[in-house]
């Protein structure tokens, strides 16, 4: 997800004299006295390192390579950029870009897919959650940051890249040769289920304009006897959207998502501010699986926890945290986790996930047909195939569960 970001201006990091740092007012004597004995063994590995190393070694690198190791020992999300790192993750960028179409973490220095996003060319080229690509064009992952492999799977659209994938089950790691391509993502979805009965919404991902494709299709689907919203393999995006949509489908004044940190400004809570477009009664089932995250989790677990929705499938991946942009005084950045998303009840989503009201588990053999059998159908357009999707039936069959018993009440 893209989380929030916020620019503390003024947070100043210096060295002087081999590493002085500004102590916090909230570190205590006896912490701030071990903090300075560290200090002191690092100035003293830096020096050793400077005066005998076999080669020459250039102070800048020695110190954002320390910084970089640093950062990189607190979580996956939290990172170190130099200058040009960080002029490239804060500036927009102008004209296009070409890439592949995967959300990807870093963890324990393995490059793991989130998700591939729908119509891209690694959706099309089959890759799919929870493959680790071992190296890119030959080279090997293990020692790259990940903005470092997020620059280099990026390039001129119409180019080549060749990726090594290990997956879990198959015998030997394999190769798998994309075409970049300039990745433009229609994240709304929509079609009618069960002869018109039901709406189905596919969202691939949370972007700026998603909440207003969402409505559309919400007003479109107002009159079926429920919705079916699919948040399958979608890896998140952008917190607002988010909670604008959840937003769309709560009563006011329900409580969306809340972020909890150290930092009392890392505090925020998220509530829905204008009434439903839906009935309190009107039938919705999420569908998810360990590809979603991120904001995905978010709205599963505010419509859920605020008894709006029926979740089915699998666990989901666990990734929910805010990270915070910190410049620093020579155009180097830090991107450190300063807080963690909890749902309205209080469940901590990063590293647990959420567990479906109803859990419909495939294996890694059947997600992988499901995956394949509709990325055929898209590319040959047979939209109306049916595809062995036990996920899908399952929440199908909650929807006419629960209208049934709206119905009864009435």
């Amino acid at each position: 997800m893209k989380s929030r970001v916020s620019l503390f201006i003024g947070v100043i990091l210096v060295f002087i004299a081999g590493v002085n740092f500004g102590l916090s007012a909230k570190t205590d004597s006896k912490d701030i006295e071990n903090d300075l004995k560290l200090i002191g063994l690092y100035t003293e590995v830096f020096k050793i390192v400077k005066d005998y190393y076999v080669e020459p070694v250039d102070s800048k690198k020695l110190i954002y390579g320390s910084l970089r190791g640093m950062l990189h020992s607190l979580d996956p999300y939290s990172t170190f950029f130099t200058p040009d790192e960080f002029k490239d993750f804060t500036t927009e960028t102008h004209g296009e870009f070409g890439g592949l179409g995967i959300e990807i973490t870093m963890e324990n220095h393995k490059l793991i897919i989130v998700a591939p996003i729908e119509d891209t060319p690694a959706w099309r080229a089959g890759l799919k959650p929870g493959d680790i690509i071992i190296e890119i064009n030959g080279e090997p992952t293990d020692k790259m940051t990940l903005m470092q492999a997020v620059k280099k799977m990026r390039g001129k659209p119409g180019t080549k890249i060749t990726l090594t994938i290990w997956r879990k089950g198959v015998e030997k790691p394999f190769k798998v040769t994309i075409t970049r391509a300039v990745i433009k993502i229609k994240s709304v979805k929509v079609k009618e289920l069960e002869d018109g009965k039901i709406g189905y919404i596919r969202l691939t991902q949370f972007q700026e304009n998603s909440a207003e494709e969402f409505e559309k299709a919400i007003e479109k689907f107002k009159n079926k006897d429920g919705i079916i919203i699919d948040l399958r393999n979608n890896p998140g995006g952008l917190l607002s959207t988010a909670v604008e949509i959840a937003d769309m489908l709560l009563d006011k004044g329900k409580m969306i998502v809340y972020t909890k940190g150290r930092d009392p400004r890392a505090n925020e809570e998220y509530y829905s501010t204008s009434s439903p477009i839906l009935p309190d009664d009107f039938p919705i089932v999420i569908i998810v699986n360990k590809g979603s995250a991120s904001a995905s989790e978010i709205l599963t677990g505010a419509l859920r926890d605020n008894n709006r929705a029926l979740a089915v499938g699998d666990q989901t991946f666990g990734k929910a945290s805010v990270q915070t942009l910190i410049p620093l005084p020579d155009g180097a950045g830090l991107k450190i986790t300063t807080a963690h998303y909890y749902t309205p009840s209080g469940k901590l989503i990063m590293n647990k996930g959420i567990t479906p009201d109803i859990v419909v588990h495939m294996t890694e053999e059947e997600e992988m047909e499901r995956i394949k059998a509709e990325r055929e159908a898209k590319i040959k357009g047979e939209e109306k195939v049916k595809i062995e999707d036990p996920q899908l039936d399952t929440a199908i069959n909650a929807v006419k569960i629960l209208n049934f018993a709206r119905k009864g009440t009435k």
